[in-house]
């Protein structure tokens, strides 16, 4: 799975940890959405965390009620997300400029200056719509708290992104694994799918600023050519 990266693997930790598979996604996700790491597989794991409980192999917490199960599985893991949002606020309203100065392996700068874009592009939205973008999900919190948005605005829309980004992911892989059993089974090729689909707002990104940066320097340059040359007085 995945180049032989098991911890990417929804079904080898859920097979492996049990019960536990639920405060090991907490872990994750609170992770992700704050600390600096963006390679953990947030969006395959509330995905696979519906399929399980719409099969019948995992109970959360030792509850065995499907309704019960979502409910207590969504309240944990918005709170994990929530907070996770929290702590990458407050590192970033702390440590401010040197994360920006600092070009390292996790904390890149292309990956901050890409956030800070899709802040200024989406304003307070961005804490809903960078939900659902892998990257974007771990530091556009970051920049809320180095650009020192106040903090009632930033946990009301934090909460929001938060609460819509788990509901929708898990409510959606409990619907899709109880209207098809046999995903429980093919659960890689399900979080292959999930993977590659995140990397289309991704691309869509990329293109449009792409295509933006070019018509400003086309716009630029066919001003610098516009511009009469002074007289020559001699």
């Amino acid at each position: 799975m995945l180049l032989g990266i098991k911890w990417l693997d929804p079904a080898y930790l859920q097979d492996q940890y049990g019960s536990v598979f639920i405060w090991l996604a907490l872990l994750i996700v609170f992770v992700e959405c704050g600390l600096f790491f963006p390679f953990l597989p947030g969006d395959t794991l509330l995905f696979a965390l519906g399929l399980f409980i719409a099969g019948d192999g995992y109970s959360v917490v030792g509850v065995h009620n499907e309704a019960a199960e979502l409910v207590i599985a969504v309240v944990i893991l918005t709170a994990g997300a929530f907070a996770g949002n929290v702590a990458g606020y407050e590192i970033g309203r702390r440590l401010g400029p040197p994360l920006y100065q600092r070009d390292g392996r996790i904390i890149k700068r292309k990956y901050l200056d890409t956030t800070s874009q899709f802040f200024e592009t989406h304003g307070n939205k961005a804490l809903v719509i960078g939900r659902f973008v892998p990257f974007v999900r771990t530091y556009i919190t970051v920049v809320a708290g180095v650009t020192l948005m106040p903090r009632r605005r930033f946990f009301l829309w934090s909460a929001v992104g938060a609460g819509l980004w788990v509901v929708s992911i898990t409510l959606l892989g409990y619907f899709l694994g109880a209207a098809f059993p046999w995903l429980g089974d093919n659960i890689d090729y399900v979080t292959v799918a999930i993977l590659a689909f995140t990397v289309v707002p991704i691309a869509y990104e990329w293109i449009k600023n792409r295509r933006e940066h070019r018509r400003v320097q086309a716009g630029s340059t066919t001003e610098v050519e516009s511009e009469p040359k002074p007289a020559d007085l001699s």
